[in-house]
């Protein structure tokens, strides 16, 4: 089950006993148990029947006597445990009094295990009771090349639409972090109502993004050879180098030109976006840069962006070359 599918069965006030929310993307995770935790019960209820547990404070024996217990003046209790990848699962002094319950839990408590930042041990006992019991589900990492569609979808559950260049602008730059992306998103939101389709504009004045002076714009910049464009941005990196630091930019462009060459070497270029971990929307910019630069060439560029990182970093550098001037060198040598 997806996460939205489990948000609309507890909407419909059908519970399991027990949820084990897993995975490396703690986004949905945070977004069932938050969900959980605000509507299962009311406001009146919570006071008896709700108790939220943290992973590194407690033990199996305080969570499963609370687990236990019977509700007072509801129909179901509430038990959660946060950051429950922090429990001593290991205890095999406890391991059979654990299982017991797992492979018979209380109908009336709906226990959560928010186990956060990596996969549960699916060999384990526990897990193969709760699997038949309760519900588990396991939060993926969204990949790369499909954040944008994800942020499209995003959009739309909060009844607005996005551009696609806008879309492609907010992948590129707040990364794969799916709780800034949803966070961003919200103040996005909150100041431009609903109803409303999101460009690039709406982007650079809410969020801080340059819709024009952006490592995004210097790529496609670079692809085409565009000099003066180039130099322009550059220049407005030189200018605010807190908003574009040096370290950020060379790691940006080190992981476009890794791309620009996985991408020479691609027996089948339809399956770009996957192999590459990009947008589709993107992949017109690599096929551009492959043009633009033969896989020697890249190879080339590549050795220059570790060299003027450690140059950035003071490694072989005079120690009066500003960053600014650090990266007007090396753009030079990149398109010539």
């Amino acid at each position: 089950m997806t996460a939205a599918e489990i948000i609309k069965e507890l909407k419909a006030r059908k519970f399991r006993p027990v949820y084990l929310l897993h995975g490396e993307e703690p986004y949905y995770i945070d977004e069932l148990t938050g969900y959980i935790e605000a509507h299962v019960l009311s406001d009146a209820e919570k006071g008896f029947n709700q108790t939220v547990l943290y992973g590194k404070d407690t033990d199996m024996a305080t969570i499963l006597n609370a687990a236990k217990r019977y509700p007072m003046m509801s129909d179901y209790q509430v038990v959660i445990v946060k950051e429950a990848q922090d429990l001593k699962w290991s205890d095999s002094k406890a391991e059979e009094f654990v299982l017991a319950y797992f492979e018979k839990p209380l109908p009336s408590t709906i226990l959560v295990l928010a186990y956060k930042y990596g996969n549960f041990d699916k060999r384990k006992k526990i897990y193969k009771a709760i699997d038949k019991t309760g519900l588990i589900f396991q939060s993926e990492v969204v990949r790369d090349y499909k954040l944008v569609p994800w942020i499209e979808e995003l959009i739309a559950s909060r009844g607005c639409k996005i551009e696609p260049q806008a879309s492609a602008l907010m992948a590129e730059y707040l990364g794969a972090d799916l709780s800034k992306i949803s966070n961003e998103v919200d103040k996005l939101l909150l100041n431009l109502g609903k109803g409303v389709t999101i460009t690039t504009d709406h982007i650079q004045r809410n969020i801080g993004i340059s819709k024009e002076y952006n490592v995004f714009e210097l790529q496609k910049a670079l692809a085409a050879r565009d000099v003066l464009k180039c130099n322009r941005i550059i220049n407005y990196f030189a200018a605010n180098p807190k908003a574009n630091p040096l370290v950020m930019v060379m790691a940006n462009l080190n992981g476009y030109f890794t791309k620009v060459l996985k991408y020479h070497y691609l027996s089948n270029k339809a399956d770009a976006p996957k192999e590459l971990g990009v947008s589709p929307y993107f992949i017109k910019d690599y096929e551009l840069a492959a043009r633009s630069y033969p896989g020697g060439k890249v190879f080339q560029i590549i050795s220059l962006l570790r060299e003027y990182d450690l140059k950035s970093k003071g490694v072989d550098s005079t120690g009066n070359t500003s960053d600014g001037d650090l990266l007007k060198e090396l753009l030079f040598k990149i398109m010539h």
